[in-house]
């Protein structure tokens, strides 16, 4: 007796073979020819060099006095300009290209970069208007009339006549000023100035003057028909009272006790 035995179609199939491995990572780049070679050669020249001794200075070229910045002076004259150099005469040369101007813009006067003018003048000015002068350089400017406020900023060699101030005038960042007071003003203000005359008036005999950071300053107080030259203290003396500090103007024709 014979046994059949039937089997599946998938009992019949054998399994399928795995896939194959994945190739092998290509190899790396090659160096480019002669690279390696170059760097060990030109530390083994520089080795072999140094190794010369006294003999190393053999192949130097001798400089001729021609060639000697120190005894040929306009060697030394590279043409290289710093950046910084350059940046300050590009900003000089920038002011310097602007017209000067004298113009009212809303309530405010501006009177900017006039260079050696004598005849700026601002006409009758009212108490809500201001006047600021920027960069003007020995020039007088005459302002008529009472306005608010007067602000004098990075001139040089500058006068200033005026009225009357119902605010004040201010001295910024100015060298070498002078200004007249021919009616009242309450505030004198000058930061961070060198040289400033203030010829006051009998109308402003109660001014407060305030300043910091400046140097050569002097009051011209009217006494009769003349003036009285009054210098601001520059020098101040602290002394300890206390908690507290007590400041006052240094003065040289007395004795420190």
């Amino acid at each position: 007796m014979v046994a059949i035995f039937c089997l599946s179609g998938s009992d019949m199939l054998p399994n399928p073979p795995p896939p194959p491995p994945a190739p092998p990572p290509p190899p790396p780049p090659a160096a480019e020819n002669g690279s390696n070679g170059v760097a060990k050669s030109g530390r083994s020249e520089l080795l072999e060099s140094l190794n010369q001794g006294n003999d190393i200075t053999s192949n130097l070229k001798k400089v001729t006095h021609d060639e000697m910045t120190h005894k040929n002076p306009a060697l030394k004259s590279d043409g290289i300009v710093k950046a910084g150099a350059t940046n300050q005469q590009s900003a000089t040369s920038t002011h310097a290209s602007l017209p000067a101007r004298t113009e009212q813009d809303g309530k405010r006067w501006n009177v900017e970069y006039h260079k050696n003018n004598k005849c700026i003048t601002i006409g009758d000015t009212e108490p809500n208007q201001s006047v600021y002068i920027f960069k003007c350089e020995g020039s007088t400017i005459q302002v008529g009339g009472k306005c608010n406020n007067i602000i004098l900023d990075q001139c040089k060699k500058t006068g200033i006549v005026f009225q009357s101030a119902v605010s004040g005038i201010e001295f910024i960042n100015c060298q070498s000023m002078q200004v007249q007071v021919l009616g009242s003003v309450p505030t004198i203000s000058v930061d961070k100035t060198d040289g400033c005359q203030m010829f006051l008036s009998k109308d402003c005999m109660d001014v407060n003057i305030i300043t910091a950071k400046s140097s050569e300053m002097n009051v011209m107080i009217p006494n009769g028909e003349e003036f009285v030259e009054q210098p601001l203290p520059e020098q101040f003396r602290t002394t300890l009272n206390g908690l507290k500090l007590e400041t006052f103007p240094t003065d040289w024709n007395c004795d420190i006790v």
